[in-house]
């Protein structure tokens, strides 16, 4: 089983007069970076959201978002008194100078000057915060379920292009004879250029024949890519849920030996086929970088 990096997750609840919704989005990294979006009242308990993030959902850009809504609106304010005496101090003393009456609106005007009334911070109780781990909890639930189903859609998809790898790889097989042929052929014709057909030792001249095939042999690359291919779709079969980083190492192993197979083929057909089996691979290296 894999799992994806990529998922979202939403949930929602309530605590006493609140309302939240915690929403949870991942995509790809090769580190845990979060980026967590709350409340100032809940700041102190970043590091207790980031502790869980990490454990519940290991890696990948992690974006959290804790909104609030208060079913009734209760905000609590204190009058700060001795910075409103100051104002008033100022102001008096503004009016002497410049000789203005006392204005019969100069309270309204202090209570509108800044931090004069000032917001009460809140205190974030433990049952409420109890209440929002809850939330927090079922959104990480939700995303995770979310990576699962597109780890599933993931694995649909590397099964099908490595059995496509697999069988490209057996399609080699119906152009090696002709490709033996065909060397064999080129071979007496560059020698006929420069030597006469009575003077050929043919013993000779199948010994290079022998030591050139034996360079560019194919087989032990052949069975090679076959048991690379068998071990990724048996490593995408396993429980372990963090397999990408296993999968992208297979996934070079099966680079090489499709590279090696196309520089020792010397044979316009079996390119062609290691062509699209390049194709296939790189398309699972594209996401092979989304995978856990």
């Amino acid at each position: 089983m894999i799992k994806s990096m990529t998922g979202y997750g939403r949930a929602e609840g309530e605590a006493g007069t609140k309302k939240f919704t915690v929403e949870i989005k991942t995509l790809n990294s090769k580190q845990f970076d979060l980026i967590s979006r709350i409340p100032i009242i809940y700041k102190e308990k970043e590091l207790e959201i980031r502790s869980h993030l990490l454990q519940a959902l290991s890696r990948g850009k992690i974006e959290i978002t804790l909104t609030t809504d208060h079913s009734e609106k209760v905000e609590n304010y204190a009058l700060n008194i001795a910075l409103a005496k100051k104002y008033f101090s100022e102001i008096q003393l503004l009016q002497r100078e410049i000789n203005i009456e006392d204005d019969p609106q100069i309270m309204n005007t202090l209570l509108k000057l800044p931090d004069v009334i000032q917001a009460v911070p809140e205190k974030l109780l433990d049952e409420e915060w109890k209440n929002i781990s809850m939330i927090i909890n079922l959104a990480v639930d939700n995303c995770d379920t979310s990576r699962i189903n597109e780890g599933k859609n993931l694995e649909k998809d590397f099964t099908q292009r490595i059995k496509l790898i697999d069988a490209f790889l057996k399609e080699i097989e119906k152009f090696e004879g002709r490709r033996i042929e065909r060397i064999r052929e080129k071979f007496r014709k560059d020698l006929q250029k420069y030597v006469d057909d009575n003077k050929i030792d043919e013993n000779r001249f199948e010994q290079e024949i022998i030591y050139y095939l034996e360079k560019i042999d194919i087989t032990e690359e052949k069975v090679r890519l076959s048991n690379h291919c068998d071990y990724f779709l048996q490593t995408l079969n396993e429980n372990h849920t963090s397999n990408g980083k296993k999968l992208n190492f297979i996934s070079q192993e099966i680079g090489r030996e499709i590279n090696t197979i196309g520089s020792k083929a010397n044979d316009s057909d079996i390119q062609k086929l290691v062509v699209q089996m390049k194709d296939e691979l790189e398309k699972i290296k594209e996401q092979l970088y989304n995978i856990l």
